[in-house]
């Protein structure tokens, strides 16, 4: 599957995905501060999208942090592409990429008692990559529960 760095084209992809999911984030497709974090990651090379043939992306990763603390600020994959290995593969090119040394890779998600956690699998998602739950976080933007997942990497 190929990964590639995001550019300025990809952001209709990336607000695609974020449509599909504003149910679970809350509003980001119409919020500045989501398109001011987008535009800031493919800046600074720090982007990642799925490409599809069809129209839209199959997937899209916004990552940061240095050592000792990586952080995924943003993953989705689109509906169509989920289970497909798309959330993987973006996974293990920003991991390749950006991941220099021991350290932790953490990424905040749904709570367990979240609608998102179930309906789009991201707690199992991340589990399956070897992170495990850590401490609460503060709710999401729609109100919902969030929880820190930590990944340690040698």
């Amino acid at each position: 599957m190929a990964i590639r760095l995001a550019d300025e084209q990809d952001v209709p992809g990336f607000l695609g995905l974020a449509a599909e999911v504003e149910e679970w984030f809350g509003p980001m497709v119409g919020e500045p501060g989501f398109h001011a974090a987008l535009r800031g990651h493919i800046a600074d090379s720090r982007a990642l999208v799925a490409p599809s043939a069809a129209p839209g992306l199959l997937g899209g990763l916004l990552f940061g942090g240095r050592a000792p603390t990586y952080h995924v600020h943003w993953l989705v994959v689109a509906r169509r592409a989920r289970g497909t290995g798309v959330g993987r593969a973006l996974m293990e090119e920003a991991v390749r990429r950006w991941v220099h040394g021991p350290g932790v890779i953490e990424v905040v998600t749904f709570g367990a008692d979240h609608p998102g956690a179930v309906v789009g699998g991201a707690r199992v998602f991340y589990e399956r990559l070897g992170f495990t739950p850590a401490e609460a976080a503060d709710p999401g933007p729609e109100g919902g529960s969030r929880q820190v997942f930590r990944r340690t990497v040698a």
